[in-house]
């Protein structure tokens, strides 16, 4: 700054400046002390609010390699350590780029109110620790600047830069430093640092990172995940501390952390409200689900059954669709039957099942053998979650003469069962000894029933049943596949070596034609549930099974081509890596996809990409993108399976943009690839009534060919899912958790899709009833105390991403006031309007207890 440019108020600083660098330099201690102190006074002054460069800075400038000479000169440890004070600061502007020297001096100063030289300082120490670790490959020793990094974090805490201090925390490798011997020390150091008013804003922010840890390090995922649990647990906010146990999903401590987090309070109310949150995540008693959506279905006024021919509206299509909607074929009455089942899912009362006379129940069943099996195992979907009255109806066709209504009511009994746990265990008892019926369609529906009744269970009982028939070498080859998906489905995500060994070893008892059979794909779909979204872990079962595969594959080889192996390989990576958005797994299996000489293996590879991507929403418009090239240029094995894979992504999400795309390819020449978009256009808009969809597919329903019409006929159902009511997504509370019973349901029905002439279209068209696993009503029921309904008024609007915002800010968007029970779309959040109750869970979704507020006041 020239001197022509000062104030005299500027120039007199400048002097006094100058004269105390001078006086620094003096080798009177006592002049030397005052000059020190007058510097530190007037830059601590200075800086502390800062808008622009201090003038003490720029005046210092010049001065900064005399005061740093001086600083070298100096013996008084006290005055040094002040100096070095100054220089930190001053090397905020003198120093030059990269050599880090504003830290350097701050190591060798007092260490004492380092927050007081103000934010702009401080946030330049935190960038310049965090570089040198980055610098020196995070093997500097942080426990020499803990102190250093802890008042860092300290000061952003108080003022509201949470993102900034958990930046700098996980920068420096703080955070994996919980995983050591001195875990309780660190940790309590750090809920200091916390309090009331921030902790909801940190946990979150540590909660949304830690997505970005899973891929390179599961270690620092959980350590990062359990900090946010510690956090909780100190505040109280034991439901936010529960949903974080169910999102690290660790089998060694789960259990143990849901014990913790129950044994913390006394409040019978929040253990109830806790227990509500667990049941939708996993199968525990659930018992309170049938009612609850009887509930919402009386509120909203939906509990009039309707008939497929309300869903199919051919009186709104002239000529061709109306003559071919009306043909009486079996295929027609087979559509039919799902369309029944999924329209009127758990309302326990239809037009065609439950209200047939016995001449009606006749003129039925005098329909092909896999009509009676699908049309009794209908009445199991419409008595969704109802024991009583699902048993009740379905235990009379146990005594039928018919083998295929037995199995339809075996499978019906499995589905009654499916996400509701009864301590008796009556599926198990009535199934379980038709698993060995001389029959193979009861055996089929037996098994099929155990494991959707039980997914997700992990029964010791069903293991032993099933691996009995994988042992058999005589078994025919459908009850070793339905045995192993029922084992996949019962124990999903358990990573069990022995069942995945033991169905590997199917492998060896097999015949050449029996491996060339399509439903043999389902094999590894099996296994791959088993270590459903685990990624590598544990590592010591996946080498083991992966050595008893590589063994198996070796004796099998010659019947077994390159191909096929390839096929196991890519469905074991994809569903191992499901839902944990891996970008370098992605991105491995578009590099199997931009192979030009193609496969079936690329079709699980498509999915994969899907299944990986899904975890969050960038990844999921990255993922859409990819899919449109890969359409675009890739063989048909990659087109058949592209609106699969979209179907997947925006699972009961109608996106505008993605119904235009799988619109378009309903219209595709492949009739496969037409297939497999009608099919994804019921998926996408699974259970939201979406009128635009519902018009398509009114408009397709003109098509004559009676494979393509059935289609047609299921994503109508599917779009009416419920009437409205249920959706399929696997994600919940607020799309943090996912259910991995629900993901398995819909991955077993996506790669049975892949192959749909012999499997969904052919021999197997009730393994649409697998999709009951992931049915859940999308819905906001409020309760009081006593569990009895509690209607208040809520807000429900379109979702906000707060993460990283200060203060409150507004969650919700474009909201709208209703009276609860009321249903939530995706991307939708609720918030209550009322001060009167206070929530007992911070996510308002499915069953929400309400406690009255003691601070309010009636006016």
């Amino acid at each position: 700054m020239k001197g022509d440019d000062l104030s005299e108020e500027d120039l007199e600083l400048k002097a006094r400046l100058e004269d105390c660098v001078q006086l620094a330099q003096s080798g009177d201690p006592r002049l030397r002390v005052e000059a020190i102190d007058t510097l530190r006074k007037e830059i601590r002054a200075a800086t502390s609010s800062m808008t622009s460069v201090p003038k003490p800075l720029k005046f210092l400038r010049a001065h900064y390699g005399t005061l740093k000479a001086c600083f070298q000169r100096m013996r008084d440890p006290a005055q040094k350590k002040h100096m070095a004070d100054i220089l930190s600061v001053l090397a905020l502007t003198a120093s030059a780029e990269g050599e880090r020297e504003s830290l350097k001096y701050c190591m060798m100063g007092s260490l004492v109110d380092i927050c007081s030289w103000g934010h702009v300082y401080v946030r330049n120490l935190a960038f310049e620790i965090g570089k040198e670790w980055k610098d020196n490959g995070s093997s500097t020793p942080i426990e020499s600047k803990i102190e250093l990094v802890l008042e860092i974090v300290k000061f952003h805490m108080k003022h509201n830069a949470e993102t900034e201090a958990l930046d700098l925390l996980m920068e420096v490798g703080y955070l994996e430093m919980l995983l050591d011997e001195k875990y309780e020390e660190y940790l309590a150091r750090l809920f200091c640092l916390v309090d009331s008013t921030n902790y909801k804003r940190a946990c979150l922010y540590l909660t949304t990172s830690s997505k970005y840890l899973l891929t390179p390090d599961r270690e620092a995922y959980e350590a990062t995940l359990y900090i946010a649990f510690g956090m909780y647990g100190k505040f109280r906010d034991l439901a936010s501390a529960l949903r974080i146990v169910l999102l690290v999903n660790d089998d060694k401590c789960c259990d143990q952390s849901v014990k913790i987090v129950f044994a913390e309070t006394e409040d019978f109310s929040l253990k109830q409200q806790l227990a509500f949150m667990i049941a939708r995540y996993e199968v525990v008693n659930n018992t309170k689900l049938s009612e609850g959506y009887h509930m919402l279905a009386r509120d909203i006024g939906v509990m009039e059954p309707k008939s497929p021919e309300d869903i199919y509206k051919v009186h709104l299509i002239g000529g061709q669709g109306a003559k071919s909607s009306s043909l009486d074929s079996a295929r027609q009455n087979l559509a039919a039957t799902f369309v029944n089942a999924f329209v009127n899912a758990g309302y326990c009362q239809d037009k065609l099942m439950t209200a047939i006379s016995d001449s009606s129940e006749n003129l039925l069943f005098e329909k092909n053998e896999l009509g009676k099996a699908s049309a009794v195992a209908s009445l199991g979907m419409i008595h969704l979650w109802d024991h009583d009255s699902g048993f009740a109806i379905l235990d009379k066709y146990l005594q039928s003469d018919d083998t295929h209504v037995v199995a339809g009511a075996l499978l019906g009994i499995g589905m009654v069962s499916c996400g509701v746990k009864n301590d008796y265990d009556p599926a198990l008892a009535l199934i379980s000894g038709y698993s060995t019926s001389a029959a193979s369609i009861t055996r089929i529906g037996a098994i099929l029933g155990l494991g959707i009744a039980y997914a997700g269970s992990r029964k010791d009982k069903l293991k032993s049943l099933f691996l009995i028939t994988l042992s058999d070498s005589q078994a025919p080859l459908v009850d070793l596949v339905f045995s192993a998906i029922s084992l996949g489905l019962v124990f999903v995500g358990s990573c069990n070596e022995e069942i995945a060994q033991s169905i590997i070893s199917v492998l060896k008892n097999l015949i050449k034609a029996e491996l060339a059979e399509p439903i043999i794909r389902l094999l590894p779909v099996s296994i791959g549930l088993l270590y459903l979204g685990k990624q590598e872990g544990p590592k010591a079962n996946v080498v083991k099974v992966s050595e008893t595969f590589d063994e198996i594959m070796k004796e099998v080889s010659k019947f077994f081509d390159k191909i096929m192996k390839d096929y196991w390989d890519v469905t074991l990576m994809s569903l191992a890596y499901a839902g944990t958005g891996n970008v370098l797994k992605v991105q491995e299996l578009l590099s199997i996809c931009s192979k030009k000489e193609g496969g079936s293996h690329q079709g699980p590879a498509v999915l994969g990409i899907a299944l990986i991507a899904m975890a969050e929403e960038l990844g999921v418009e990255m993922a859409v993108r990819s899919l449109e090239q890969l359409f675009k240029y890739g063989d048909y094995n990659i087109r058949r399976a592209v609106p699969l894979a979209l179907g997947m992504l925006y699972i009961s999400n109608p996106k505008v943009d993605v119904v235009d795309t799988l619109s378009r390819l309903s219209n595709d020449a492949d009739g496969q690839v037409m297939m497999a978009a009608t099919i994804s256009l019921g998926l996408i808009g699974a259970g939201t009534n979406n009128a635009r969809i519902a018009e398509l597919l009114r408009n397709l329903s003109s098509q004559e060919h009676g494979v393509y019409l059935f289609c047609v006929r299921i994503a109508q159902g599917l779009v009416h899912l419920g009437k409205g009511l249920l959706t399929l997504a696997p994600y919940h509370s607020d799309r943090l958790l996912l259910s991995p019973v629900a993901l398995a349901g819909l991955v077993t029905v996506l790669h049975a899709c892949l192959n749909m002439q012999p499997t969904i279209l052919g021999e197997y068209p009730y393994m649409l009833y697998i999709l009951a696993l992931a049915m859940q009503p999308r819905m906001l029921l409020t309760l009081d105390e006593d569990l009895k309904p509690l209607p208040v008024p809520v807000h429900v609007g379109q979702a906000v991403d707060v993460v990283g915002q200060a203060g409150s800010p507004r969650t919700i968007t474009g909201f709208q006031t209703h009276n609860t029970p009321v249903l939530l779309a995706a991307g939708e959040r609720a918030e209550l309007a009322t001060e009167k109750y206070i929530p007992l869970t911070p996510v308002l979704e499915g069953f929400v207890i309400l406690r009255k507020n003691p601070e309010h006041h009636e006016d």
